[in-house]
């Protein structure tokens, strides 16, 4: 009776080493990076990081491999057994990781079943329109710049928004974002107009809007003329004023930035013909605002869209130093022009 029950002990013994060994050994399968290998010095391996592509319906025994390969994981089996444990091969996301041999194969397959994709960041300056964003976003690998246009164009989007306008011009909030390549032009659009409306709302010009009487299109609009108008924020409530008073007055905008925001290929010399060519944004043939936004206002330009100076002011003329001349009269005003951009008086007009 004692011989059997030291053998029934034996076994027991055995028993719960084999398992101790099996966690130990699944527990290293785990949780030990592919950088944890020693070399023949006993040091560890430096541990490397790659940009890899998870292609859209690539299975997981493709994508694994492909990690050993780029000696990401030190064994595809060994990631094949921790995505067996998680019942994660089928729910690995598609799109653009970057992961280094130092992460366990634990941390690697949250990145993938959590669709935690490489993000590039991104700005998107006051002031740019659609086409400049489009160009940007091409630029840096994120969007195809005619697809970018187009969908920012759709007018079943900019109603689905809740917007109005002929686009999306003025909405796409100017930003430092954070985007994915395998983003669609449409998710990259949501996400800056999700900026608009957060900042919009709670910096408060949505109720300030309201009690003004103005609606977010007419908002934004003096606002996208006010930043490519402004050479410094400090000059956006005065500029603002100009417009406001004019549209008061009756007095056509007569701005130059919507004159060239209707021109197609614009080549960075403006004018007289410019001046006199109907398009729909020409405020110096056209009375009231454009038919929307000519840029992507920021935060202050909204501001003063709203806010404008108290000063009668009715004109103004750059100065070519990034600011301006404001004038109350017309008289005054030419005087300005005739100094800073004629040069044909010797005196400042009266300031």
């Amino acid at each position: 009776m004692t011989e059997m029950r030291k053998r029934v002990e034996t076994i027991l013994w055995l028993s719960a080493a084999l398992v101790c060994l099996a966690a130990v050994h699944s527990y290293s399968v785990l949780y030990t990076p592919a950088s944890w290998e020693r070399g023949e010095g006993g040091e560890a391996g430096k541990a490397v990081t790659r940009t890899v592509t998870v292609a859209r319906g690539a299975s997981f025994r493709v994508v694994a491999n492909m990690l050993e390969r780029e000696g990401i994981v030190k064994d595809s089996k060994a990631l094949a057994f921790a995505a067996a444990l998680k019942g994660a091969q089928k729910k690995i996301k598609a799109g653009e990781y970057e992961l280094s041999s130092a992460m366990t194969p634990m941390e690697i397959l949250e990145h993938l079943v959590g669709g935690r994709t490489k993000q590039y960041s991104i700005t998107f300056p006051e002031g740019y329109n659609i086409k400049e964003i489009a160009a940007s976003l091409e630029g840096a690998g994120l969007a195809d710049r005619n697809g970018f246009i187009k969908k920012a164009k759709d007018k079943r989007l900019v109603a689905a928004l809740g917007l109005e306008g002929p686009s999306l011009e003025g909405y796409l909030f100017p930003d430092t974002y954070r985007f994915t390549k395998g983003m669609s032009v449409e998710e990259i659009i949501l996400k800056m107009v999700g900026r608009f409306k957060e900042v919009y709302e709670n910096a408060g010009l949505s109720e300030q809007a309201r009690r003004k009487g103005f609606i977010v299109k007419q908002v934004v609009t003096i606002a996208s003329i006010v930043e490519k108008e402004a050479g410094s924020v400090e000059e956006m409530e005065k500029i603002s004023s100009v417009f406001h008073n004019r549209l008061k007055k009756g007095y056509r905008l007569r701005s130059d930035p919507t004159v060239i925001y209707g021109i197609e290929d614009f080549d960075g010399n403006l004018t007289k013909r410019h001046l006199l060519t109907y398009t729909p944004y020409n405020t110096y043939v056209n009375f009231g605002l454009p038919p929307g936004p000519v840029s992507n206002p920021g935060r202050a330009a909204l501001h003063a869209a709203l806010n404008p100076s108290e000063e009668g002011y009715l004109y103004l003329v750059s100065r070519n130093d990034g600011t301006h001349h404001f004038s109350k009269t017309l008289k005054e005003h030419n005087r300005a022009v005739d100094y800073y951009q004629k040069g044909i008086l010797s005196r400042k007009p009266n300031a």
